[in-house]
């Protein structure tokens, strides 16, 4: 993955279309695996960026984390008193008491 990013890295992550031109597209996909991203340019101007896989997903993860906070942050702005559900009243309803839950083990990603 890609580290901190730099002037240097920036500039070196550049590549003319004109490369893929002359079948050099292994080579700067490998490239890519090994820089993490490389930007293609057509007539000196970034037309696209080609990413790893991974770093893609990261990305996409990190997006939808982010949403997911904006939303949640929203709703507790928005929220009312009504909006709230005592503890007790859901353990009551799902027929779960507290002892259950005391010898619950649970994982949060």
């Amino acid at each position: 993955m890609p580290g901190k990013i730099t002037v240097s890295s920036v500039l070196n992550s550049l590549v003319p279309i004109s490369r893929f031109n002359k079948g050099e597209a292994n080579k700067i996909f490998e490239e890519v695996r090994e820089a993490g991203f490389k930007v293609v340019l057509k007539n000196n101007t970034p037309t696209c960026v080609l990413l790893k896989p991974e770093l893609y997903e990261r990305m996409l993860e990190t997006i939808e984390e982010y949403r997911l906070l904006l939303e949640a942050e929203w709703r507790m702005e928005n929220a009312k008193q009504e909006d709230f559900i005592p503890q007790e009243k859901v353990l009551s309803e799902l027929g779960i008491n507290k002892a259950d839950l005391d010898n619950t083990d649970v994982e949060i990603e």
